[in-house]
């Protein structure tokens, strides 16, 4: 066991990997073939996640958190052994907090194709060395069917709520429309319900940042770091469209510091850093793909046919100064399902669904009294 890990840390960037400390993490491993949406299929799939709460009988209090894009199963807790990063969203799960675990059972997992626990580019393949440039193509409806099969096994027919912002929201409404009988709310944040070129054409350029390290190897890494130097490119020109215009000019303007920097080079150096230490280049690749193929109508009809397939009660939000998915992408949505679009007002872009938690805590509140 210890020189496969050997082997296959040797050919990543950062994420979590079999023999690490497992922190809070649970694991379901599902046996295969899982087949996926464009072809192919995967042997079998690890899903990690966490849990809060405890599982009524009957399972009626189950509530499912879906993660951003370098987001994971770690909602809520500390950093430490297993977990590079504290909790993303600690203000909304808990006792007393808008999703009470005194009352509920949350749920989150690591997302299919990801690098924190759950099968991905960075975890061993059949043959013990990393799958690599061999992981195949996945969607965000392959995702979900992952997802709905750890609910099985978790004991749960359906949710009482699915949650999620970004990419999150993605997979949340993607199991509303695939899955109406096992969702009973929906809080669509932050998100799309399809692709539009500004996405595409920001991810491909993040993926193009990766790819043209040296070190990306066609996805199959030499023995090093890997590409962190291209991750941390893509990560600075993500995180420009995370936050607003308003918000770094306010923060940093033309200041130059003392090392002879631009402040807001310094800033993205920062984030960039910080991404790499703890994210898989190759598990950035695939998922960016799988927002960027991303259309909730395909195979439906077109997005209102499948829109129209929604029964859960719905909480429709956008972030006022979103400049990734601005909210005239939630308003589509939120018109199709016949509910009114909450609009949160921030300075922060599209991060502000991660840091305005009390009026994001609120539209979680509200949903849930329904």
């Amino acid at each position: 066991m210890g020189g496969v890990r050997e082997a296959v840390a040797a050919s990543r960037t950062g994420g979590w990997l079999a023999g690490d400390p497992p922190g809070r993490r649970r694991f379901v491993q599902l046996d295969g073939p899982v087949r996926l949406e464009r072809g192919g299929s995967l042997p079998g799939v690890r899903v990690a996640y966490e849990t809060w709460g405890t599982l009524a009988p009957g399972a009626g209090n189950a509530v499912l958190v879906e993660h951003a894009l370098t987001g994971d199963s770690h909602v809520v807790g500390p950093a430490g052994p297993g977990h590079a990063t504290a909790g993303w969203w600690p203000s909304l799960v808990g006792p007393g907090a808008p999703l009470d675990t005194d009352e509920l059972f949350v749920v989150c997992a690591n997302v299919l194709g990801g690098c924190q626990g759950t099968t991905g580019p960075s975890s061993s393949a059949p043959d013990g060395a990393a799958w690599g440039s061999r992981f195949p193509e996945v969607t965000v409806a392959d995702q979900v069917a992952v997802e709905a099969r750890l609910a099985d096994a978790l004991g749960i027919g359906s949710w009482r709520a699915v949650l999620g912002g970004s990419m999150g929201g993605m997979r949340a409404l993607e199991w509303a429309v695939s899955r109406p009988e096992r969702v009973g709310g929906l809080f669509f944040l932050a998100s799309a319900a399809v692709a539009g070129a500004d996405q595409i054409g920001t991810q491909t350029t993040q993926q193009a940042a990766i790819r043209s390290d040296p070190a990306w190897a066609g996805g199959d890494y030499a023995p090093g770091p890997g590409p962190v130097a291209g991750l941390g490119i893509a990560r600075r020109i993500a995180h420009l469209t995370y936050r607003s215009g308003v918000e770094l000019e306010a923060r940093f303007g033309s200041t130059v510091q003392d090392d002879g920097r631009f402040a807001v080079a310094s800033y993205l150096e920062h984030h960039a850093d910080k991404l790499a230490a703890r994210f898989d280049a190759g598990s950035y690749v695939v998922l960016t793909e799988a927002m960027n193929s991303w259309d909730v109508g395909r195979g439906r009809g077109g997005v209102a046919a499948a829109l129209a397939r929604v029964t859960a009660r719905s909480v429709v939000a956008g972030v006022d100064s979103d400049r990734l998915y601005p909210p005239a992408q939630q308003q589509l949505v939120a018109d199709r399902l016949g509910v009114p679009l909450r609009v949160i007002p921030s300075p922060y872009g599209h991060d502000g669904f991660l840091v305005e938690t009390v009026a994001v805590g609120a539209l979680v509140r509200e949903l849930l009294a329904g």
